[in-house]
């Protein structure tokens, strides 16, 4: 036998589950048209993040748009602090981005607060109707728009959802009295306590955010509650209910901040410093404005009462004033006042920072490098994933060059015990196995999700680029096995052997220059000079073959020259191998 109590038990736990349903439906729009937008224009969009200049307005200028098309401040951030990370951000110019970041997310709420004022169904379905067809029919671009409006037709219906899956407290008290009274009483003792009320609301913001993940859900929650009377009595205090929504708005700020910082977790000290910027200026902002929060949301309702009367009418199932725009309107005003002050501090808040994540104790032993992608595990950034790999690849070529500099060492300093070189020459050799372990597993990770086909171009170049620049540190290192060997057997070669060696190292090292820079710079010229370099090299090493060959038939000693032949094809193989990660980085093969 079913009791009343069974009943509403039942009532509300589906109730719970129409609302957790929609805010899928909601998310999983986002996702899909932000994942569209980054194939369509990632590649300008990484290209404007990593090629940012010292101009902190323009870094707040790239970090609004950039979260507007992906409508995701969380993702910004962490793609910022992956940057930082690898290198292609300063700290001083992940603020700006991060700045703008936070402004570009308060689109979600201008969104909402739309869509409380018509048939969501009237737009939602329509766009949902003209995109469906692309997703089957078209190819790389015409298939990325039409998930593109997919996913924003979804994100309107799932906004839609929620206002209709969330009971206003009128429908609730009929249906179910006992626990539209419960919940009465919970807004009532929330709300009743002053300025501590305006804290336990910003308390719950964070909260919320923290359960959600997204700022845009939890902006969209919001809204939802304060028009169906969870936060108090729309029709008898509408400007309470707005500062309640507010105050949950600043919660909001500091909640989405927490997604940085867990990334930022095991990275190197600038990435930690730029989450730690994020929270440090969301923070910083919620301060100030907890001071003046009366009068400042006083401001916003009066600019609210300013909008058209077509935006200004009342809910018709509230009957009373819609506090959605005054919401949207404060969550902006918020942003702007919070950038325009604190974007003259950029500095300070870099040493604050810096004050706080102090560098690394330099003294400690060196271990061989582990890549940390932050973007890993905690936010899929889909198209714009592959800048930390380009990052990584760029490091392993430029660990390439370094160690062929110190195998250069070890060959010109016979005399010289540098054994203690050699065995971190041989670490380098380790840090680039375990650098191809680690780009190639993350970039077979980044090709299993939605991509452009100039991207997986791109990650086919890399995993290519990645494996021969690991051939060529294995080579070096044998080179240095070899020039050991030389030593121990107190093999010498005559002073024209060793010009001919070092001539052969001096191109061999260009063309490893080359290589390196392909990476960042790939063009023709830069293909036809190592071309040439390699072209060079063969001939090199065929003379100075030859001349070994001849030197053997006229009684020269067999074990040296064999071992010159043998630094001499080490050296051309090298080459080889550099002059194919120039052709993969231009695409020429």
């Amino acid at each position: 036998m079913f009791t009343l109590a069974t009943i509403s038990a039942v009532s509300i736990f589906t109730g719970l589950l129409h609302v957790l349903g929609a805010l899928g439906v909601f998310l999983f729009g986002m996702k899909i048209m932000s994942e569209a937008v980054q194939r369509i224009a990632g590649k300008r969009m990484r290209q404007a993040l990593s090629g940012m200049t010292n101009n902190r307005f323009s870094g707040v200028f790239t970090g609004f748009v950039t979260t507007s098309l992906v409508q995701s401040s969380s993702a910004t951030t962490v793609l910022v602090v992956s940057f930082v990370n690898a290198g292609l951000l300063t700290l001083v110019q992940s603020i700006g981005v991060i700045m703008g970041a936070n402004l570009g997310t308060t689109i979600t709420a201008w969104i909402v607060a739309i869509v409380g004022k018509f048939s969501v169904s009237k737009i939602a379905l329509p766009v949902i109707g003209i995109g469906l067809p692309f997703v089957f029919i078209g190819k790389d671009k015409g298939k990325s728009w039409g998930e593109m409006l997919l996913g924003f037709g979804l994100v309107f219906f799932g906004l839609g959802l929620l206002k209709d899956s969330v009971p206003d407290l009128k429908t609730l008290m009929l249906d179910d009295p006992g626990t539209a009274a419960t919940i009465e009483g919970i807004v009532t003792w929330m709300g009743g306590r002053g300025f501590l009320s305006i804290l336990l609301y910003l308390f719950g913001g964070i909260a919320l955010t923290l359960m959600v993940q997204s700022s845009s859900a939890a902006m969209a929650i919001t809204i939802t509650c304060a028009l169906n009377g969870w936060l108090g009595n729309v029709e008898t205090d509408p400007i309470g209910v707005f500062q309640n929504s507010a105050a949950i708005v600043l919660g909001e700020n500091i909640g989405t901040t927490v997604t940085a910082w867990l990334a930022s977790l095991g990275a190197n000290v600038h990435a930690r410093r730029a989450a730690r910027a994020h929270f440090s200026f969301n923070v910083l902002g919620v301060i100030w404005l907890l001071v003046a929060f009366y009068p400042f949301t006083q401001l916003c309702w009066y600019l609210a009462e300013l909008l058209p009367d077509a935006l200004r009418e009342a809910n018709s199932k509230m009957g009373s004033f819609d506090v959605a725009f005054a919401t949207a309107i404060f969550h902006t005003m918020f942003n702007l006042c919070n950038i325009g002050i604190m974007v003259a501090f950029v500095p300070q808040i870099a040493k604050l920072v810096e004050w706080w994540v102090k560098e690394p104790d330099t003294k400690k032993p060196k271990t061989p490098i582990q890549l940390k992608y932050i973007s890993q595990n905690l936010v899929d950034l889909g198209e714009l994933n592959i800048a930390e790999a380009e990052s990584a690849s760029e490091r392993m070529g430029q660990l390439t060059i370094d160690m062929f500099d110190g195998f250069v060492d070890v060959l010109k300093q016979p005399d010289v015990d540098l054994s203690e070189q050699v065995s971190d020459l041989k670490k380098m050799e380790d840090a680039c196995d375990l650098m191809l372990q680690d780009i190639t597993t993350y970039l077979i990770q980044c090709s299993t999700h939605e991509i452009g086909k100039s991207n997986a171009n791109r990650i086919a170049s890399m995993l290519r680029v990645v494996s021969e620049f690991e051939e060529a540190t294995d080579r070096i290192y044998r080179l240095v096995k070899v020039v050991q060997r030389k030593y121990t057997k107190d093999r010498h070669f005559a002073p024209a052997q060793d010009d001919e060696i070092l001539a052969l190292c001096e191109v061999v090292r260009n063309i490893l220059i080359a290589a390196s820079t392909s990476l960042s710079r790939p063009d023709t010229n830069l293909l036809k000079s190592a071309e040439n370099l390699e072209k060079n090299i063969n001939a090199l090493r065929k003379t100075n073959n030859k001349g070994a060959t001849r030197r053997m038939q006229q009684g020269g000693q067999v074990p040296n020259e064999m071992l010159f032949i043998d630094i001499n094809n080490h050296l051309e193989a090298v080459g080889n191998l550099a002059l194919n990660v120039v052709q993969n980085a231009t695409g020429a093969v």
